[in-house]
């Protein structure tokens, strides 16, 4: 059932962008799973947002090797450029920032996904170079 669910929610998220509430609420009338069943496992996946993300939506790995590889220290760096909190979409729209455990990049750390795009052994000033080219 639980994978039922999951495609329904990707589904929706490749439609919309993310998982309203109005969704949610026609997903439990179709399978009669509780709204909070469903909310459940939405929020348990970090790519299933369930609110609106902005044009361009940054996963920051922070899983252990990442973070050996100040993982933490870069998401502090992107919270201060793009001047929001994790978690938040920026008021314009261009920027949603998260956190998630492993992405498969492990032998590159530091790494993140834009927009499902992976960007590896980080740093500063690569990231500076990375939100120009989506600013522009």
């Amino acid at each position: 059932m639980t994978e039922f669910l999951l495609e329904l929610l990707k589904k929706e998220v490749k439609k919309r962008g993310y998982i309203s509430e109005e969704a949610v609420k026609k997903i439990s009338k179709k399978t009669n799973i509780p709204v909070s069943g469903i909310y459940g496992v939405a929020t348990f996946y970090s790519f299933l947002p369930t609110k609106q993300q902005g044009k361009n939506v940054i996963h920051v790995c922070t899983s252990p090797t990442c973070a050996i590889h100040n993982s933490l220290d870069l998401i502090k760096f992107l919270e201060k450029e793009l001047k929001i909190k994790l978690g938040q979409t920026a008021k314009n729209k261009l920027f949603s920032l998260y956190e998630t455990s492993c992405i498969g990049c492990c032998d590159e750390a530091p790494a993140m996904l834009l927009n499902g795009k992976p960007y590896i052994k980080l740093t500063k000033e690569k990231i500076k170079k990375i939100l120009r080219k989506c600013k522009s």
